[in-house]
């Protein structure tokens, strides 16, 4: 199965919850496509694992963080650029994946969602015999 193939089962939607007072940002991924599994690489700067809820259902997986403001006592920020406030990312997901088997790690601000496909979908070399 090809990437394109892939990337047309398995797309981002624009659609982010109703959030009035807060900023909800849209984490920057690449999604990268092995024998044996889809990988979903997301940029989740300055959420932690507690901050962090992963849903898989009725073929949606839905990524949703939320990052506290940061305050160091004594100091006065001359210029703050780095965003607070919520990360959220939905994907269509088809019936390649084999849904029970999702993992996800978190580390250094980068989630890793693996998404291993079911055994009728891995390409596998078919012997031939001689009769």
């Amino acid at each position: 199965m090809s990437t394109e193939t892939m990337q047309e089962q398995t797309q981002a939607t624009e659609a982010m919850p109703a959030t009035p007072s807060k900023s909800v940002f849209r984490p920057v991924v690449d999604i990268v496509e092995r024998a044996d599994e889809l990988a979903i690489v997301a940029e989740m700067p300055g959420v932690t694992a507690e901050q962090l809820e992963i849903h898989f259902e009725d073929g949606v997986l839905r990524l949703e963080g939320h990052v506290e403001p940061r305050r160091e006592s004594g100091a006065r920020y001359l210029l703050q650029e780095y965003g607070v406030g919520g990360f959220f990312r939905e994907f269509q997901v088809s019936d390649v994946v084999d849904a029970s088997r999702i993992t996800a790690e978190l580390g250094d601000g980068v989630l890793t969602l693996r998404l291993p496909k079911v055994e009728a979908v891995k390409p596998r070399k078919i012997g031939v015999t001689v009769k």
